[in-house]
């Protein structure tokens, strides 16, 4: 055995607790793992915090190493970067991200860890499975040289998708949230801001992440005729109202899902989760990615941290979990 660990657990919708864990000697095709960070997605951690995942969606919400289940108590979390402290030589001291949840030390299988490259920083690097997720809806929504595009929604899936766009050839990119204190994160990005009455129109595409019916109403609004909404956003167990009268159909409009639990369909068959992630830990190296981390806690408040992130108090895009050194 390697003995004691600790990790954050939801033991009732709002409210969560450290317990201790017993971690075991990794296997041979296995790797110890010590955290250095993990990283708080706000919208969906914030949901499960909240015990808002649908029954129906159990299932498809599941984390790759959750732990107990839907409302609670559940062990649960996916962005997760640390240093391998035994396992295969190739990988023995190398900084890693995994699908982890808030956990001091874990052992996974070898193939279940990807590498960060040398020039992207651990605290960074916990942006891998956000970035990852913009890759795949860019990925559906195939965007062309010069489109005029809107990102609805600044927040941490938004943005992501906002710096991935912003080195894309010729293209019009605007960031857009009801909240003006976003403008400063779309300068960071280097991409434009507008609150949503005076985004631009005539949009070639627009990616919706605001999570709200009034985001997404805003991004119909904004499309030119015969253009698409890639569909982002993920709603919980609350219904939305979609507005299908007035001009969605004369001007021929689409709405299409995009989800990171399945590669794209224009890349199935072609590319796998590995390519992907790897990708996304590619782009990772560029510093403007830095803007999306936008408050840092240590392991141990994470329960006093997480009502906080739920309820508003600290409107962050990215919160980064700093470990203790040793532990």
């Amino acid at each position: 055995m390697t003995g004691d660990a600790r990790a954050f657990w939801l033991a009732e919708p709002g409210r969560g607790e450290i317990r201790p864990v017993t971690v075991g000697s990794p296997g041979p095709d296995e790797v110890l793992v010590r955290t250095l960070h993990s990283g708080v997605s706000r919208g969906t951690e914030t949901l499960v915090f909240r015990g808002g995942v649908p029954e129906s969606q159990h299932a498809a919400m599941r984390a790759p190493f959750q732990e107990g289940d839907f409302p609670a108590p559940v062990k649960y979390g996916y962005l997760n970067v640390g240093v391998v402290e035994q396992g295969p030589p190739g990988l023995l001291g190398r900084t890693v991200f995994a699908l982890y949840p808030h956990q001091t030390r874990y052992v996974v299988p070898a193939a279940a860890v990807t590498v960060v490259p040398e020039g992207v920083p651990a605290s960074r690097a916990v942006l891998a499975g956000t970035v990852e997720t913009a890759v795949n809806a860019l990925w559906d929504a195939a965007p062309l040289v010069g489109d005029r595009i809107a990102v609805v929604g600044a927040g941490m899936v938004g943005a992501s998708v906002a710096a991935v766009l912003a080195r894309f050839p010729g293209a019009r990119v605007q960031l857009v949230d009801a909240n003006p204190e976003r403008a400063s994160v779309a300068a960071a990005l280097g991409v434009g801001f507008a609150l949503p009455a005076a985004a631009t129109g005539d949009c070639d595409l627009v990616v919706h992440a605001s999570a709200t019916a009034a985001g997404l109403t805003r991004a119909l609004e904004l499309l030119a005729p015969e253009a698409t909404v890639i569909e982002l956003s993920w709603y919980g167990d609350r219904e939305v109202s979609v507005p299908l009268g007035e001009f969605f159909h004369s001007r021929r409009l689409v709405i299409k899902s995009s989800q990171v639990g399945g590669i794209a369909p224009a890349r199935r068959g072609r590319r796998g989760y590995a390519d992907r992630l790897a990708v996304a830990l590619d782009l990772l190296a560029d510093p403007i990615f830095d803007a999306l981390l936008t408050g840092e806690s240590g392991f141990d408040e994470l329960p006093a941290v997480l009502p906080r992130l739920t309820s508003g108090e600290l409107p962050a895009l990215c919160h980064l979990i700093t470990y203790p050194t040793g532990e």
